[in-house]
């Protein structure tokens, strides 16, 4: 019996982690696991009304406080809803972002205190947060090159502001590497998806 996990995938906007889940869930299926999948914001109807409010309403203009707790409440809201009940049937959880993606967004690329973010958070989430988050890293260029879509209001923040949230997810493995893993997803497709399985079950090793 495979014990129940939580992974949540996170990076740059760009950095190719959305894309990963799908696979990644098919591979886990192939191990035995029942998934259930979720994004952050999202996966609730408040936590979807929530994201429509932060990304597509560009008319709106939030203080980083103000989005920061507009953040939480999805959160909130999904693990409520999503991921506490999808753990306590056994099963495993992939999140597309988590708290990591408030403490570099709205912390060191927008500068709130991030031990205020964290705190917060453990507030939000009822202190539950993933066994294992694999940080898809990326050069800006590539990462840039693969926004061929409308941007969100966060991706339209400019690249000054990206490069702030590249260095704080790596800052931010640098002080959890036990939680947070580092990918290089610069290569192809099929390359990361292998970088990725190899973490995993270095991580997790009854699903070898």
């Amino acid at each position: 019996m495979i014990p129940p996990r939580f992974i949540a995938l996170d990076g740059i906007d760009g950095s190719g982690k959305s894309s990963q889940i799908g696979p990644l869930i098919d591979w886990l299926h192939g191990r035995g696991c029942r998934v259930t999948s979720c994004r952050d914001p999202g996966s609730t109807p408040a936590g979807d009304a929530i994201r429509a409010i932060l990304l597509d309403r560009h008319d709106l203009h939030l203080a980083p406080t103000a989005e920061m707790f507009l953040y939480m409440a999805a959160r909130a809201q999904l693990v409520q809803e999503v991921i506490r009940p999808a753990l306590d049937r056994g099963e495993w959880v992939v999140s597309d972002r988590y708290l990591l993606a408030n403490i570099v967004y709205q912390g060191h690329a927008g500068g709130l205190d991030p031990e205020v973010i964290r705190a917060v958070g453990g507030v939000a989430t009822g202190g539950l947060m993933p066994d294992l988050v694999l940080l898809l890293d990326v050069d800006l260029a590539v990462s840039a090159a693969r926004l061929d879509r409308p941007l969100d209001k966060l991706e339209n923040r400019g690249d000054e502001y990206r490069r702030r949230l590249r260095a704080g997810y790596l800052a931010e493995a640098a002080t959890q590497p036990d939680l947070i893993r580092v990918i290089e997803a610069d290569a192809p497709f099929d390359e990361v998806g292998d970088r990725i399985r190899a973490v995993i079950t270095d991580r997790f090793p009854e699903l070898r």
